[in-house]
């Protein structure tokens, strides 16, 4: 689909991978920093694990990349990666010790619910809908993979994203604050979880 010359894509085209993975560092780097960075070292872990097959992309009329949502599913994550894929970034002790701070913030995938993994939109299209008509694309990725429902998580200092959201028919179904270490290591003290139900594509 187009608006005004936008289109919005599934998958990443193979010429905006390292901007896809800079997108990303800068939406949630904040957050990720003390786990993925130097900022430099995290953006290539991000453009070494990102999976086109579960991302959707914005792009302009002059094929550059305005925003990208990602989505999670039993098959992959958009942004997801192994063990080695630590390794070959931070080196083996670097590795254990992010591994181990890591997997407790992985969300399960769960049955019939389709789980959001992030949107980023570049600096300079904010404002202009692109957040808004990604968050669509992933209701509608959800819908044509037979999904009931939209789950994704934003945290206290992200207001503004949790307005998009509640405006797209998204309802916060649960707050879980974060412990003393992971609110020193992430920057943030709680997250609300925000499920939408789907109905079938088209409805």
């Amino acid at each position: 689909m187009s608006d005004a010359g936008r289109q919005i894509e599934r998958g990443i085209r193979p010429e905006h991978r390292t901007v896809a993975a800079a997108l990303y560092w800068d939406a949630f780097g904040a957050k990720l920093g003390t786990l993925l960075g130097p900022a430099e070292r995290g953006r290539r872990f991000i453009e070494r694990v990102i999976d086109p097959t579960h991302s959707i992309t914005a792009i302009d009329a002059d094929d550059a990349l305005l925003g990208l949502a990602g989505f999670k599913t039993a098959d992959g994550a958009c942004v997801g990666g192994e063990f080695d894929d630590l390794v070959a970034l931070y080196g083996l002790p670097g590795a254990v010790w992010r591994g181990a701070l890591l997997a407790p913030l992985l969300r399960p995938v769960e049955p019939d619910r389709l789980l959001m993994d992030g949107i980023a939109v570049a600096a300079e299209a904010r404002g202009r809908g692109v957040g808004t008509a990604l968050l669509d694309a992933i209701i509608d990725e959800a819908a044509a993979r037979g999904a009931r429902e939209v789950r994704l998580d934003v945290i206290d200092t992200n207001p503004r994203a949790r307005a998009l959201y509640a405006r797209r028919g998204f309802e916060p179904t649960a707050t879980e604050r974060t412990g003393w270490l992971y609110r020193r290591l992430l920057g943030f003290e709680s997250a609300t979880t925000m499920i939408r139900q789907v109905g079938p594509r088209g409805a």
